[in-house]
């Protein structure tokens, strides 16, 4: 038996794919427990679960309109860096009572990478998005160059001054959540696993309002664009609207921003049974967040992309070069660039084929038994 310690950020996105790893990894008669913020750890892994508190920087709000580097800059600066920060002890505190053969660190929860690295012990990066390993910053040597210099910094508070590597990528595992089917390049360094898709508690959700004679379209800007979706959300209700006779639409409104009620054709709702209801659903609109875009092509569903921002525009790019989806401009895309989207994705039979061609790449990766095989060698 060998114990594995995942360390994850307060993100929905990032501890989903985990979830099915350390089931299987427990399964296999290991012992896995947890380091971060309690409340999403408890909602998605289960309230019994052996974890360790770690702190946040506090509520972090971003101005909804940064985009491009400045959004980076403000996500680097004002959260990557304080929740390094700010998790450090609780990663140790952990680290010193459940003892762990290996740290699973996700790649944004950067306290996980450079705690283990000073205690010595082998590391895996968890790669939720691919967005790092795609070379997004080959353009922009400065900003590339800031960044370093800011890992630096938290490698000299919290790590091993020694080291020479980039802590984002572990010298022992890297574990990428995808497939080249998908992101489009295959970095040598890294195990392709594919989404590792595990149950995960469910809320509840009225399966009668769905019409079998009509196409289902599933909406949602993830958990992290709450305060900025309003408009888009609208003019997708709308666009699904004007196609009334042959579609309906599920819309995932968690910060309650629509003044649009449901009806026979238009769902709105916080949450949803995500995995349940894609296995339903003939096309997805997202903002290309990676573990949504994950999850649809799972299922072979093809997707409209809207990206907002961070790794969004990365992972929308993905999608398109796959010939997975169409992408539309957040900012600008009206109910008519969005109905045109949606008409080209559920009638043109490319972007279906494009679509379950990713899914085969990804069914055949092995998802979580075959990231928790790599863990197993990993702690030997």
């Amino acid at each position: 038996m060998s114990r594995f310690l995942f360390v994850v950020p307060p993100l929905v996105g990032h501890i989903n794919p985990l979830v099915g790893v350390a089931a299987e990894l427990t399964d296999r008669g290991h012992r896995v427990a947890w380091a971060g913020h309690p409340e999403p750890i408890a909602q998605l892994v289960g309230p019994e679960t052996e974890s360790y508190a770690c702190g946040t920087p506090g509520e972090l709000t971003r101005p909804p309109e940064l985009r491009g580097v400045a959004a980076l800059q403000f996500l680097w600066q004002e959260c990557f860096g304080p929740l390094a920060e700010a998790m450090a002890p609780g990663v140790e505190q952990a680290v010193d009572a459940f003892r762990p053969d290996v740290v699973v660190a996700d790649q944004q929860a950067l306290a996980g990478a450079l705690v283990a690295e000073r205690h010595g012990i082998p590391y895996a990066t968890s790669a939720t998005t691919t967005a790092e390993f795609s070379g997004a910053l080959d353009g922009m040597p400065k900003v590339a160059a800031w960044i370093e210099g800011l890992l630096g910094g938290l490698r000299d508070r919290l790590g091993d001054p020694s080291a020479t590597y980039d802590p984002r990528f572990s010298p022992h595992l890297q574990i990428a959540f995808s497939t080249p089917e998908l992101a489009g390049c295959d970095a040598p360094q890294a195990r392709w696993v594919g989404p590792a898709i595990a149950e995960r508690p469910a809320p509840d959700f009225p399966w009668a309002w769905l019409d079998p004679d009509r196409a289902l379209v599933l909406v949602s800007l993830g958990t992290a664009n709450t305060d900025t979706g309003g408009r888009f959300l609208a003019d997708c209700a709308a666009a699904v609207r004007e196609r009334s006779a042959r579609l309906q639409a599920v819309l995932v409104d968690p910060g309650g921003v629509l003044d649009t009620g449901s009806d026979a054709d238009v769902l709105v709702t916080p949450r949803v049974p995500q995995l349940p209801l894609l296995a339903r659903t003939s096309a997805v609109v997202c903002h290309a967040g990676h573990n949504t875009v994950a999850e649809s092509l799972w299922h072979g569903v093809p997707l409209v992309v809207a990206p907002i921002r961070d790794d969004q525009p990365v992972i929308a790019a993905q999608v398109t070069t796959a010939g997975a989806g169409v992408r539309v401009r957040f900012g600008r895309a009206g109910r008519t660039q969005l109905g045109a989207a949606l008409d080209a994705v559920l009638t043109d039979p490319a972007y279906g084929t494009a679509a379950r061609r990713v899914r085969d790449s990804f069914r055949a990766a092995g998802g979580a038994p075959a990231a928790a095989a790599h863990l197993e060698k990993l702690a030997v």
